[in-house]
């Protein structure tokens, strides 16, 4: 049993990310806090220096961030990259991607939260755009999460509304994610299982079906939610 979707082993999917240098409101410079509902993601750094904020129901955290550090989080965790000097990363994300897909509420303020209308017209960036208007777009919308984001920041006991106004806002879209994870990373799951069964039984034979792989990113320089992506092929 092979999961149908690309991606490196048990579902992970790969992305080459060089954190925004914008300078927003506090001083600082990076991309956009938000928080994934269904998945884990992870960090490996792989240049420059700089920072994760994160903010979950234990509190506020600072992680930073240097070449060979390697950090993750789990869902629930707002986090916000922040570049001191020329960030960047190799992100592993979770089923098949699914944080690239959807997995992800940008933390605008709650009356973009409660109007699924107002959230897509203030987040999504039109794919045919010039450049230049993709980048006022993707500053617009960062700037605007940051704005909800210092709300959070500064009373804590809001959190879980915002978890509940964002389980709202991606309901209608459960059954493709489970989909999506159904046949990514729980196929992945069930292959190593059912050949483990096989071994048990003396049998090797999936052995001979042995293949070898590689890609080249499929999209340069998207903008995405924390900077500029290199995104390998991800399942539709």
């Amino acid at each position: 049993m092979v999961s149908p979707f690309p991606g490196l082993p048990g579902g992970v999917a790969v992305s080459h990310l060089c954190v925004y240098d914008w300078p927003a409101a506090d001083g600082l410079h990076g991309g956009t806090p938000h928080m994934h509902l269904t998945c884990a993601e992870g960090y490996v750094v792989t240049g420059g220096r700089g920072a994760v904020q994160t903010l979950t129901g234990s509190g506020y955290e600072v992680t930073p961030l240097a070449p060979g550090t390697v950090a993750w989080f789990t869902p629930g965790t707002i986090h916000r990259l922040v570049n001191e000097d020329d960030l960047r990363i190799t992100v592993l994300m979770q089923n098949s991607g699914l944080p690239e897909a959807g997995d992800a509420v940008l933390t605008l303020p709650p009356e973009y939260l409660a109007d699924p209308g107002a959230y897509a017209a203030a987040t999504t960036i039109p794919a045919d755009a010039p450049e230049a208007e993709q980048a006022r777009v993707a500053r617009a919308r960062r700037d605007l999460a940051l704005e909800g984001y210092a709300a959070l920041r500064a009373a804590p006991d809001t959190l879980p509304a915002f978890h509940r106004a964002a389980a709202a806002l991606v309901r209608p879209r459960l059954t493709e994610w489970r989909e999506r994870w159904r046949r990514g990373a729980l196929a992945a799951a069930e292959a190593t299982g059912d050949q483990l069964d096989r071994l048990a039984d003396g049998d090797a034979s999936h052995l001979a079906d042995a293949v070898v792989r590689s890609e080249q990113p499929s999209a340069y320089g998207k903008f995405g939610m924390c900077g500029r992506l290199d995104v390998y092929r991800q399942p539709e």
